[in-house]
């Protein structure tokens, strides 16, 4: 269930400031995905704690998408659903409420926030994190998300992936920036809380649904460069990529660490699938489960294989290593292709 309350008023919560954010600390665990980091926050308040596999996909985080345009300096290669769709389905899946607010003011849009903070609920953000502080690599990028568990006069404290430090604190100015940002991917002062009301889903049965609708999104994507076609079509683009720009090293560079270590979990968030489908076969027994596993098992290193072609291009210049990687992509198209078909017929 989804309340999305943009247009009206949240009403303050009473509370004790110091004492709740320092409760709300309790029990955070830096994971290494940004939005599953911040759902594992607010899950573990409601009392459900999920590994973040699990988390990831229960909200049937795995696609793929070739993103590319005349407004992009060079194309990259993504590989997940996009920005708050696996907070939104992973809700819907565990029968707990989504509480969602959006507003261009800027007053409104910290009211949001400091509400459900002083009635001791953390709160997840998406945000641009061009603009916190604590990163020490500054790109744009619209659809990172966070947990806010505290703030005082002057600085908001927050829990963010491993890799950029776990619990981190940002100016309170930097993050009313990142808040509001305007570009792609980005959501105006953007802010959620979840609730559990008791009862939920069984488990066994929302792995099920999810794996089936992901298999399928996957299977029949509305565009040539999503799914199983976009990878096809980048193994198409990639031997290109060094004609793409006048200096195209440093851009294939950033483009293959992305995919294995820009908050993917490694192989583009194929490794993450991998362990949760390895955790799916605790919860129910069936054939075409365990073989859609074994099948990501060797689907996953592949991945790496092509970072690390990427990589060795991005290192010498040579058109070998694109076409090399070209290949590789060719077969996970395949695979991926039987992997998910596969995995749509569970029962």
């Amino acid at each position: 269930m989804i309340i999305d309350t943009t247009s009206r008023d949240a009403a303050r919560l009473a509370g004790t400031l110091a004492g709740q954010h320092a409760g709300l600390h309790a029990g955070l665990h830096a994971g290494q995905h940004c939005e599953t980091t911040a759902l594992g926050v607010l899950l573990r308040h409601e009392g459900i704690d999920l590994s973040e596999p699990m988390r990831f996909g229960l909200g049937e985080g795995l696609g793929f998408i070739y993103w590319d345009s005349q407004k992009m300096n060079f194309p990259l290669l993504g590989g997940r659903s996009k920005p708050m769709a696996i907070t939104r389905t992973l809700a819907a899946r565990l029968g707990v409420t989504l509480h969602l607010e959006q507003t261009t003011s800027v007053r409104k849009a910290w009211q949001n926030v400091s509400a459900a903070l002083d009635g001791g609920r953390p709160v997840g953000l998406q945000l641009d994190s061009y603009h916190l502080d604590y990163f020490t690599t500054r790109v744009h990028f619209g659809g990172h998300v966070v947990a806010m568990y505290g703030y005082d006069d002057t600085h908001a404290y927050l829990i963010d992936t491993a890799q950029q430090g776990g619990p981190v604190t940002t100016t309170r100015t930097s993050l009313e920036r990142a808040r509001g940002e305007r570009g792609p991917m980005t959501a105006r002062n953007l802010s959620f809380t979840l609730t559990a009301d008791g009862g939920g889903a069984n488990l066994g049965d929302a792995v099920r649904a999810a794996i089936r609708s992901n298999a399928r999104d996957f299977l029949n994507p509305p565009i040539a460069n999503l799914g199983h076609r976009g990878i096809r079509r980048a193994a198409a683009q990639v031997p290109t990529w060094l004609d793409r720009s006048s200096d195209p090293q440093p851009q294939i560079a950033l483009a293959a660490s992305l995919m294995e270590r820009g908050g993917t979990g490694g192989a583009l968030f194929r490794t993450m699938y991998r362990d949760f489908l390895a955790e799916c076969t605790t919860l129910t027994d069936d054939e075409q489960l365990h073989r859609g596993h074994q099948m990501f098992q060797a689907i996953a290193p592949l991945w790496t294989q092509v970072f690390q072609h990427l990589t060795a291009a991005a290192d010498d210049g040579e058109r070998g290593h694109l076409t090399d990687a070209s290949i590789i992509l060719l077969e996970l198209a395949d695979r991926e292709r039987e992997a998910m078909q596969v995995l749509s017929s569970l029962r």
